[in-house]
């Protein structure tokens, strides 16, 4: 499945970039679709189907919940952003309340925002599948509330059920990589240097986060995820939809790492003015 260069977005209210329910917006329109390979390739690895009861760890504004449920899997969501978790709401749960035409529930979909997975799936069974398909490894410190999330939902799963977590891949296979740098250095530029910058991944970080939740590796993969943009507007508001910038914004200001986050793009501008940059994401199947 490649991704769909997405709209035109230049003439937004550069005012309102700073607030969180823009920014949850510019992820679901224009990031969260980057990475529906990957979903679509664990998925087609693990057979995803309508006897899947998923539990989703981060799960976001809920692209990848609506792409297991196209395939009848039962899905439950968990996040702690109330702003993306609201549009997930809106994509799997339009008319939550509702019932069918003979009386079953419209949607086989829960979502929660305490930040404690639900103690099983809306049919009262256990979880056969829990993911995390928020990259791991691209940040300072991004796995230390995951390890607890991970070790409060496995007792929620059936025994020997399957765990994915996932990551950016190498970073000389990744365009983006460069790019993200930039949040880096703005970060370890400030004065005193500001806490959870963007780092390269490591070669072991998602064994690393599996052994410390007390998972065994049962196998992994890579897949690709071009990113492409429109234009260079829409790739710099989809970059800073991720949250990897916040300690760059925070350190600097807005204004800059937009400008600097833009000149990075220049490389993967194309003659039509849409911005291309291969990347490779890495999957690591897990068992409880």
């Amino acid at each position: 499945m490649t991704p769909t260069l997405v709209r035109n977005l230049r003439d937004a209210d550069s005012s309102a970039l700073a607030e969180a329910g823009t920014r949850a917006r510019d992820w679901a329109e224009i990031q969260e679709r980057m990475l529906a390979p990957l979903y679509e390739a664990v998925y087609d690895r693990l057979e995803v189907g309508t006897a899947t009861r998923m539990l989703s760890l981060g799960c976001g504004s809920g692209l990848a919940m609506l792409v297991a449920a196209a395939r009848g899997a039962q899905v439950t969501g968990v996040d702690s952003d109330r702003e993306r978790l609201a549009l997930a709401r809106e994509r799997l749960l339009p008319n939550e309340g509702t019932e069918g035409a003979e009386g079953a529930p419209a949607h086989r979909a829960r979502l929660h925002d305490t930040g404690l997975p639900p103690a099983a799936g809306a049919d009262g069974a256990p979880y056969d599948l829990i993911t995390v398909f928020e990259p791991i490894g691209c940040a300072a410190g991004d796995t230390e509330g995951l390890v607890p999330a991970l070790r409060a939902a496995v007792p929620l799963a059936v025994r020997g059920a399957t765990v994915v977590l996932t990551g950016w891949g190498p970073p000389e296979r990744c365009a983006t990589a460069p790019v993200l740098r930039v949040a880096a250095r703005l970060t370890e530029s400030a004065r005193p240097p500001r806490p959870g910058g963007w780092r390269p991944t490591l070669r072991d970080d998602l064994e690393d986060v599996a052994a410390r939740a007390g998972l065994k590796p049962d196998g992994s993969g890579r897949v690709s995820c071009p990113f492409g943009y429109a234009d260079p507007d829409s790739a710099v508001r989809g970059l800073l939809s991720t949250g990897l910038f916040d300690a760059a914004v925070r350190a600097t200001d807005r204004s800059q790492v937009e400008k600097e986050v833009a000149e990075a793009l220049h490389p993967y501008l194309r003659p039509d003015g849409t911005v291309w940059m291969p990347n490779v994401f890495r999957y690591l199947i897990c068992t409880t």
